[in-house]
């Protein structure tokens, strides 16, 4: 196993879009582990824009990236090696809606997930919610692009872009001028995982990463962080008054910690 020495980059997938704010908490969440870890190492994007498909294979190749975050499935944790920790405690598969504001209220009659289903969902191609999505009968649009997603929906090429409680509203907020609005009736919700990856073979960084997260989660600044982050979110989706959807998720490897209540979020 390799000595981490003091100073030594950590490189994470710059981002499609310098709008992209996805990456704003797990570089945070990154930190946070490393110095729990006892660790001083630099943390910086890579040279090049990359989407997450490009910085998936990269990292199995263990080329050009260290580490990267994503939703887990049974095909990235045989590529890739997971931290099984996940960081969003599970809100990734709690998604609303980002929708063209004028379809308001046609959205809001809709009652039952089989009303949903007559509407036409939009991810990005190699999400592994478009998969999720289609298995549980949902006619899902595939984009290439996720920049592009936002004028698709305005030009009515896609109804629903379905979105994580932790990602919608900086998207809703940045996309307001294109008449993005949050869809205020349904939550669709999923079980899943938002994990860091490392590569097979970069075992000191499993551990470190590992070693690091157990400890935040053990004396509380897991939990501080996420929900210094994510409380708005929580306040503004105002769960409890939203028809709940719940779908399976075909995807879900084996050795996910479901059973591990200290990792996931849950409905008071």
């Amino acid at each position: 196993m390799s000595i981490f020495v003091s100073g030594r980059e950590i490189i994470y997938p710059k981002p499609e879009s310098s709008f992209d704010e996805r990456t704003r908490y797990p570089v945070k969440m990154l930190h946070l582990a490393i110095r729990k870890a006892g660790q001083n190492l630099v943390i910086k994007p890579s040279n090049k824009l990359m989407t997450q498909g490009r910085a998936l294979l990269q990292l199995s190749k263990g080329l050009d990236v260290d580490v990267v975050w994503t939703m887990t499935s049974k095909e990235r944790e045989a590529m890739l090696e997971p931290i099984r920790i996940p960081i969003y405690k599970g809100l990734i598969g709690w998604r609303l809606f980002l929708i063209e504001q004028s379809y308001e209220d046609a959205f809001f009659q809709a009652e039952t997930t089989f009303d949903l289903k007559s509407y036409r969902l939009i991810q990005g191609h190699d999400w592994p919610d478009t998969e999720i999505l289609r298995s549980n009968g949902f006619d899902v649009v595939g984009a290439p692009y996720y920049s592009t997603i936002f004028d698709m929906v305005v030009g009515g090429r896609a109804d629903l872009f379905p979105r994580s409680i932790v990602e919608i509203w900086d998207e809703a907020r940045i996309q307001a001028s294109k008449r993005i609005v949050v869809e205020s009736n349904h939550l669709v919700r999923y079980p899943t995982a938002f994990y860091f990856f490392v590569n097979k073979d970069d075992r000191a960084l499993k551990k470190l990463l590992e070693d690091g997260l157990l400890k935040a989660i053990k004396d509380g600044s897991f939990d501080q962080m996420f929900y210094e982050q994510h409380q708005q979110y929580l306040d503004q989706a105002d769960l409890t008054n939203r028809i709940i959807h719940d779908l399976d998720n075909p995807l879900l490897p084996a050795l996910t910690p479901l059973e591990n209540k200290n990792y996931w979020f849950s409905i008071k």
